[in-house]
């Protein structure tokens, strides 16, 4: 359902808290009092049918004795109550709960849960609920409380959401104590209703929130999550802790990339491609909530201050650990320093200006590294000494730091004698820590949050990669499950990888002794021959694999001792004959591992890493989720250490990466394209300065049901061929199509080719050239949240170009869209417009799209005049502009929509 009536649970005009109480120690009277004393200023409303009073406010019976209809309900009773009192709730005109209640999964007595009898309960008046088994909610800016917590939240622009409600209220008072606020504070709970998705939509368009922090223990809903994650992640800083790192349970796989791609390496996968930070620790996070409380750094390069050589040493040490940077100073900075620090000082960065260093001497050198170039944040490090208090050195600095352009970090070593002065800094919002290695663990969680978004944001070349067969694909697959295969050993998943353009070795299969005799004879000595049995993943273990066989006395007798190995070390294993492969001779080449595994959140991802019979032992692994580009997989095979290998070394050169990256965008389109691909390993792929080649692979294939949509499984909506138009035009042939990543390039042309007063028009202002920024955010778009058209025309040997775009971006909960439609400068007034225009109104009709909507300045009477054509109403904007709107179709509204 994603945001709809998610207002009313972060700014109700009224609450009503239902099993408020009297009784001491109780939820109840733990939330009444809460709610109480917040400083909420609507109506409060205690329900309790047994007490006429609840702490000395009158109480109501039940909810229809209210006065008023409660644009919050807070839940506090059994849960056998829960879903007649949501369905009362719902029925009055309410529209948002915090269900506290725990023990939802027990039946309902009419073969339900009690959980399901609440949502069903709920969903006629489209009543959102978060919980249950909850801790609650609190907004401090409005003095909302509708929670058990100990403590109160402290006002602020920090958003933080849990699953776990120990954590909630861990850090709740942590924050607390070191005077950091929040813009809210949510408890998810079970998460049964409101979601982590519905939660980042939310909070990403919230005015009120400047940074976003998540405690995930499990996810759900993936392709919804990925959606909201990236959109919000892309406006402000999103972290989250993942836990259960090491939850997963060693399994029997079929495959090698099915036991390596474990649950952990798909979410930190998915976590790095959505654009979010994640943190390991909750001490990691504190780290993280002390900087985005109160510093963003803009760049990575750090200055350390100090009064002790050791701090400065640890925090640089920490620094490089981190794959952090220090500042470089420049000679002039140097010189200043030089005229306020005594001779023997560090004359470089870290800047340790010596044990007895007054307060005067911390001011002149901070002020010096605050006005020099080159630096974008400052640690400063006090270890206590009797020379001066360090409340005085806090006193002499804090004007200088207050307003400063770039953030100030404070790390005051010690305990009592320091506790002053770190709790000044404290309460004059700057980001205090205990040790320099928690400070620049918070400083470069933020530096690394940045470079993955600037990872993101990559324009990808254009695609050279021909289609891959897909019909040909299609029927070995259809002929594969038809035969009742499952596993599909070496030689038929090297057709399907031939198939999608994979370079393989030249491989047949054989049943018996003749057909590899013949087959050697056709493919040309040395071969290799290998057993073919489903019950034999790692082949080497039973001398299944036996390499340059240079005649057919050779091959003879390696089939008869291969027989006789696998029938005393796998008695059980069914064989079904052998392969028989061409040698492939690529002295020096290094073994890499390809694969696909299926993930039961994230669904279909794609694994890469160093390969060979020893692939489990080296553990050196990568994981992305398809579809992949080749910037996504430049980025996976750099997560891993075989990266260094294949970059060349000692005299080898390097491997043919763009070969190796093809390979990982081809798979990828395996993944996406074929349903009842689950596992595929290739094992190993060659690769060297040549090029690569797989040498073995074998996958498992499982049927899907009838007429359910193949892309639902995969986490990222993958590029939707089947919107591609081809239309004759003015201009001649043209394709009408979703743009992709790879337009990065024809992008800039097309926007380079428009009129200033066109720019001006689009933009509603001045631009000369796209940002890197905005080039990424409109050509790597959420297929399942926007959609942009391009007009595309193919010029002879130089690529395609660009013509026009109409891009629509839904709200999260699909039922309105805003449109914006722009055509090349020459090209206007020739009919282009209105074709991207049909697109567009097309897929948002096939999308259940309600309203589709716009805006145009006042003077651009051409885009007026063509949405009138289009069936658009002209409704007055904000000044200078015009609103455009068109229904597709009614809007519909929740029985008793009205009442609330």
């Amino acid at each position: 359902m994603s945001i709809r009536n998610l207002h009313y649970l972060f700014a109700p005009a009224s609450v009503a808290v239902i099993g408020a109480s009297d009784r001491p120690g109780s939820v109840g009277a733990t939330v009444w009092r809460n709610i109480a004393s917040g400083g909420f200023r609507g109506p409060r409303w205690p329900v309790n049918r047994r007490h006429a009073d609840v702490g000395g406010h009158p109480a109501f019976a039940g909810i229809d004795a209210l006065p008023g209809v409660p644009e919050l309900a807070v839940i506090c009773t059994p849960a056998p109550t829960v879903p007649a009192l949501i369905g009362q709730l719902g029925a009055a005109g309410c529209r948002a709960a915090v269900v506290l209640s725990a023990g939802m999964d027990a039946d309902a007595g009419d073969g339900r849960s009690l959980r399901q009898a609440m949502l069903e309960a709920a969903q006629p008046w489209l009543l959102r609920i978060l919980g249950p088994n909850c801790v609650g909610l609190l907004v401090p800016g409005i003095g909302l409380n509708a929670s058990f917590a100990p403590v109160a939240a402290l006002p602020g622009r920090l958003a933080f959401v849990a699953q776990s409600g120990a954590l909630v209220t861990a850090v709740l008072d942590w924050a607390t104590a070191r005077r950091i606020g929040f813009s809210c504070f949510v408890s998810l709970g079970d998460g049964s209703d409101v979601d982590f998705g519905d939660l980042l939509d939310y909070l990403a368009a919230d005015p009120g929130t400047d940074a976003i922090l998540l405690y995930a223990e499990s996810v759900r809903q993936a392709r919804k999550f990925m959606s909201a994650a990236r959109g919000a992640a892309r406006g402000k800083p999103t972290l989250i802790v993942k836990a259960g790192r090491g939850a997963d349970a060693a399994r029997a796989a079929f495959s090698h990339t099915g036991a390596l791609a474990g649950a952990d390496l798909v979410y930190d996968a998915a976590l790095r491609r959505a654009g979010m930070l994640r943190v390991s620790t909750t001490s990691d996070l504190f780290d993280a909530v002390s900087m985005l409380a109160r510093a963003r750094p803009q760049g990575e390069r750090l200055a350390i201050l100090t009064n002790g050589g050791g701090p400065g040493v640890m925090a640089a040490d920490a620094l490089d650990a981190a794959g952090g940077a220090l500042a470089r100073f420049a000679g002039a900075t140097l010189a200043r320093l030089d005229a306020c620090l005594p001779p023997m000082w560090s004359h470089a960065n870290p800047v340790d200006i010596i044990g007895d260093a007054p307060a005067e001497r911390y001011r002149d050198a901070l002020a010096t590294l605050l006005d020099a170039p080159g630096i974008d944040a400052i640690l400063l490090i006090h270890a206590p000494t009797a020379i001066v208090p360090s409340i005085d050195i806090a006193r002499l600095l804090l004007p200088l730091v207050k307003g400063a352009a770039r953030p100030v970090l404070c790390c005051w070593l010690g305990g009592p004698s320091v506790a002053e002065a770190r709790r000044l800094c404290m309460d004059a919002g700057l980001p205090v820590f205990d040790t320099p290695e928690e400070a620049v663990k918070g400083f470069q969680q933020l530096v690394d949050y940045r470079r993955n978004q600037a990872a993101l944001m990559q324009a990808p070349g254009p695609s050279e990669l021909g289609a891959p067969d897909r019909r040909a694909a299609r029927a070995l697959v259809d002929a594969l499950l038809a035969g009742g295969a499952g596993a599909v050993g070496e030689t038929d998943a090297k057709a399907l990888l031939a198939a999608y353009g994979i370079p393989v070795v030249p491989t047949e299969a054989v049943q018996d002794r003749a057909g590899a005799l013949e087959a050697a004879r056709r493919i040309g000595y040395p071969v290799a021959l290998k057993i073919s049995s489903p019950d034999i993943v790692h082949k080497t273990e039973v001398g299944g694999v036996v390499l340059d066989l240079a005649h057919e006395a050779a091959l003879d007798a390696a089939l008869e001792a291969m027989l006789e190995r696998v029938a005393r070390l796998r008695p059980q294993a069914r064989v079904q004959g052998f392969s028989v492969q061409a040698m492939a001779r690529r002295p020096g080449a290094l073994e890499l591992i390809v694969g696909i595994s299926t993930d039961p959140v994230f669904g279909p991802v794609v694994l890469f890493g160093h390969g060979g019979i020893a692939v489990e032992v080296t553990a050196d692994q990568a994981v992305g989720l398809p579809p992949l580009n080749r910037v996504l997989a430049a980025d996976m095979v750099r997560r891993t250490r075989v990266a260094r290998l294949l970059a060349g070394y000692r005299g080898r050169p390097p491997a043919a990466m763009d070969a190796l990256y093809d390979v990982l965008v081809r798979v990828g389109q395996l993944a996406a394209d074929l349903p009842e691909l689950v596992e595929l390993d290739i094992n190993p792929l060659l690769a060297d300065a040549g090029g690569v080649v797989a040498l073995d692979a074998r996958l498992r294939l499982a049927p899907v049901p009838a007429g359910s949509e193949g892309s639902a499984r995969l986490a990222i909506l993958p590029y939707p061929e089947h919107l591609e138009r081809r239309v004759d035009s003015a201009f001649g042939p043209l394709l009408l199509r979703p743009i992709r990543p790879e337009d990065a390039a024809a992008h800039v042309a097309f926007f380079a080719a428009l009129s200033p007063e066109d720019v001006r028009m689009r933009m509603f202002g001045q631009m000369r050239a796209l940002s890197p920024q905005q080039l990424a955010r409109f050509t790597q778009i959420d297929y399942a949240r926007e959609m942009a058209f391009i007009a595309t025309r193919t010029r002879p040997g130089a690529g395609d170009e660009t013509l026009g775009v109409a891009r629509v971006l839904l709200d999260p909960d699909g039922v309105r869209a805003e449109f914006a439609v722009t055509v090349r400068t020459d090209l206007k007034g020739r009919g282009l417009g209105r074709l991207l225009m049909g697109c567009l109104l097309d897929y948002c009709a096939a999308r259940g799209v309600t309203v589709v909507e716009g805006v145009a300045l006042a003077e651009n009477t051409p885009m007026q005049a063509l949405a009138q054509a289009l069936g658009f109403a002209l409704l007055p904007g904000e000044p200078g502009t015009v609103a455009m709107r068109r229904m597709l179709a009614p809007e519909a509204a929740p029985p008793g929509a009205a009442l609330g």
